[in-house]
């Protein structure tokens, strides 16, 4: 039985009063949703509820969420900035505060570089490499068929197929906020250009800042649309094959580590854990590294497995696992 913690009354009133000042003070259509199962929100399909969870639409979304981001931490509140939910899995006790869902921020910007394109930070990473495809520009090619955002890609400097998103970041919007006094004109709108010497594997400098990616400006270069959509028609067979979308899932559970000689799925392979299952959770029987939701997974279920692996590996080879999965959430009493 999964215990949910349900928001309490002077918190739902407080989060109301911010997102209602908000909205006065910067007009923005936004879904707005109390209780809200983080299930519905991320590829795991797993997770409790959000205290609140928020989806501004429109061109008023860079003034409302600043405000927003800058209330909230004013008052003490938490906010969660939700991408494609693709790499995360919330506890299921829930997570606290608000959640900030980019999702309806997405599409093309109007400010286009010349050979380069501006995607919103809710843009979907395949929806970003067809828009660029279809104006005959390469660079997004390994992005198609990958699940999540083109902000949480930037993020978490997204990774396959040899390369990764800083290899064609030009340059990232974002808004600080949360680094001075928590007043509501207290966050900063800023344009930072790559500096590639702050990217790494799966790391990227937004992971240490309380900043929300509002876009990113992309170097792409003039292609054959025939040859770019073979390239991404490729990538999304390969992936299909693999059996990245037969079960709700995160992807890859671990980061590969070069030291170890192998990659990750490999070693768990080898260690005979494909097929090893906690609960509703599983070690994907088709692939070492891909943890499953088999249909009733607990959030639990799925941490606890993740946990058990690493520790078979630890004890088995003196490696120690890095989780490519954030977990995310009021996890513990």
């Amino acid at each position: 039985m999964v215990a949910y913690t349900c928001i309490e009354h002077s918190v739902k009133d407080t989060i109301s009063r911010i997102i209602d000042t908000c909205k006065r003070e910067n007009p923005c259509d936004a879904e707005i949703r109390y209780d809200e199962p983080m299930s519905a929100h991320t590829t795991f399909k797993a997770g409790g509820p959000a205290d609140c969870w928020v989806r501004p639409t429109g061109e008023g979304f860079p003034a409302f969420a600043a405000s927003l981001l800058q209330a909230a931490c004013a008052a003490d509140i938490p906010v969660f900035i939700l991408g494609g939910g693709a790499n995360i899995v919330v506890a299921d006790r829930g997570i606290r505060g608000i959640v900030l869902d980019t999702g309806a921020w997405a599409g093309e910007m109007g400010n286009k570089p010349v050979m380069g394109m501006s995607f919103r930070s809710g843009t979907a990473l395949d929806d970003a490499a067809e828009i660029a495809a279809a104006q005959g520009l390469s660079g997004l090619e390994f992005v198609a068929g990958m699940p999540g955002s083109i902000g949480g890609a930037v993020w978490m400097n997204a990774r396959c197929y040899e390369r990764e998103i800083a290899d064609v970041l030009l340059e990232t919007e974002i808004i600080e906020f949360g680094t001075g006094p928590c007043t509501a004109a207290g966050s900063r709108q800023q344009r930072i250009p790559v500096n590639r010497a702050e990217f790494g594997y799966k790391r990227s400098p937004f992971q240490g800042q309380n900043a929300l990616i509002l876009s990113a400006v992309f170097c792409l270069v003039s292609g054959d649309e025939h040859t770019i959509r073979g390239e991404m028609e490729a990538h999304r067979r390969d992936r299909e094959s693999k059996g990245h979308f037969r079960f709700p899932s995160a992807g890859s559970a671990f980061k590969n580590n070069r030291d170890f000689g192998k990659p990750s799925g490999q070693i768990i392979d080898e260690l005979g854990l494909k097929g090893l299952r906690i609960g509703g959770a599983q070690v994907a029987p088709f692939h070492g590294n891909i943890i499953i939701n088999t249909g009733n997974a607990a959030a639990s279920d799925i941490r606890s497995l993740a946990d058990e692996v690493a520790a078979q590996v630890k004890a088995a080879t003196g490696f120690t696992l890095e989780p490519e999965i954030l977990f995310i959430g009021d996890w513990y009493p």
